[in-house]
């Protein structure tokens, strides 16, 4: 069984880790194509290394630049190393450019695609994410779902062959790694923040990068009464250099930090404020207090459950809700038992090239 996965932003890393070991187990071949969609050592290659992953096999650089920009650099890269691999199956990863551009160059080319994180709505079309969600589902062969919502998601569109419910393979790596990354990581002391002191912020969507949304909520950040821990990526960072934008004095800015410096810190925050979807899971799982600067979210199981609180960017609400964030008395398991990986290896493994 030979698998082409591709990757290209550091929740993918995240998500690709555990299922290239459960391939590996099983004896598949493997081989990994990096779109350099995030082309910053701190978003990419340091993942492989912390994650134990071999080096891509393809190292594409798409950049930085609009959507299309970016996917039309893409979709040469991916064809060319479809065409010269022929794998049983391309696998793409949840919600990006580099998941469309994977899904359409391996049907275009008449591959089999297989989507990990199928099913996921915002039901928001203003949301980039949102329509890569609905082209890679309506083209893949196997749609590997995190939950049963998700499943619905897909029943409601007429998807019903080749889905499978799985779990979440975030779990798998949050399981495996969480306890190591408070063990080794000095981020906290770096930061100058103690367990339960801080809150953590992350932003990056398209929308939160702009204004006013951006103003708004480095706004909120700095009227809050503790120190807030910022790691920034490239596209935040260059929005709030471009806007002029400083952060209040309690805003500690970071670089973009690894997968276990940011596991540290956020299972050591007392509340977590994020846009991003992945980061509402590691809030969960962490049982940490988690506030979405959006206006919506796919996973809205966490919001179910009392964890998880959809804010916007309304500097007022950001604010009341951060100081009165408090973990809630039940913490029901979601999104699966930490064996997704091997259930999508299973699936995988199992199925033929032209079966769903």
């Amino acid at each position: 069984m030979r698998i082409l996965s591709v990757v290209g932003n550091r929740p993918q890393f995240i998500k690709s880790a555990p299922l290239s070991l459960a391939l590996r187990d099983r004896g598949a071949e493997e081989i990994v194509l990096h779109t350099g969609q995030h082309y910053d050592p701190e978003l990419s290659q340091v993942f492989f290394e912390e994650l134990g992953l071999d080096a891509p096999a393809y190292q594409l650089e798409a950049g930085s630049g609009t959507h299309a920009e970016q996917i039309s650099r893409m979709l040469p890269g991916i064809e060319g190393a479809v065409l010269r691999e022929r794998p049983d199956r391309v696998v793409v990863f949840g919600d990006t450019n580099s998941t469309l551009a994977g899904a359409l160059a391996a049907a275009k080319a008449g591959f089999p695609v297989a989507h990990v994180e199928a099913g996921l709505r915002s039901f928001d079309l203003t949301m980039p994410e949102e329509l890569n969600r609905m082209v890679v589902d309506r083209i893949s062969t196997l749609l590997f779902c995190p939950t049963e919502n998700a499943a619905t998601n897909l029943k409601r569109e007429g998807i019903v062959d080749g889905v499978r419910i799985v779990g979440d393979v975030m779990l798998d790596a949050n399981e495996r790694l969480a306890p190591i990354a408070r063990e080794r990581s000095q981020a906290l002391a770096e930061a100058g923040v103690e367990p339960g002191g801080y809150v953590l912020a992350t932003l990056h969507r398209e929308a939160n990068t702009r204004q006013p949304a951006l103003g708004r909520i480095v706004q909120a950040l700095g009227l809050l009464d503790e120190p807030v821990v910022f790691p920034a990526p490239p596209r935040t960072s260059g929005a709030l250099e471009a806007e002029g934008i400083r952060p209040g004095g309690n805003v500690r800015m970071l670089p973009p930090v690894g997968y276990l410096d940011f596991a540290a810190l956020a299972s050591q925050a007392r509340v977590v404020l994020t846009d991003s979807g992945g980061v509402q899971k590691e809030a969960y799982w962490y049982a940490v207090p988690c506030l979405t600067l959006r206006e919506n979210t796919e996973w809205v199981e966490t919001v179910e459950a009392g964890w998880n609180r959809l804010v916007g960017s309304d500097p007022e609400v950001i604010v009341e809700a951060a100081r009165k964030a408090a973990p809630p008395p039940e913490h029901p398991p979601l999104y699966g038992d930490g064996r997704a990986a091997d259930s999508i290896a299973d699936h995988l493994c199992t199925i033929n090239r032209n079966e769903a």
